[in-house]
């Protein structure tokens, strides 16, 4: 759990990647060559990113029409980040919640 939180932690750490995933969510499945045409970067670099973010099994590769590849986004490495998160926030919710009651005595 924590090997994939990380990689996906990774991922997000770059602006540019954050936007070619909200660009798939909000747009849907889409080629390089589209994303590039949408976002101020080009098709080579938003390849470099969007291997990264198969890496990180955030997106999947489908072939399509005429040999083009299409992205579609993954949501299932997100949900396992956000596992990891909320299991870091309880053990800090009870450390700070004890610090708490000590300090009140």
């Amino acid at each position: 759990m924590e090997a994939i939180a990380e990689q996906v932690f990774v991922a997000l750490a770059d602006p540019t990647r954050r936007a070619v995933l909200a660009t798939l969510a909000s747009d849907g499945p889409a080629t390089a060559t589209d994303l590039a045409d949408r976002l101020p970067i080009t098709r080579q670099a938003i390849g470099k990113h969007l291997a990264l973010l198969s890496e990180a099994g955030l997106v999947t590769a489908e072939p399509g029409e005429r040999r083009r590849v299409r992205y579609r986004l993954r949501s299932a490495p997100m949900r396992v980040a956000q596992q990891f998160l909320a299991a870091l926030a309880r053990d800090w919710d009870a450390r700070l919640d004890a610090l708490l009651d000590h300090l009140d005595r």
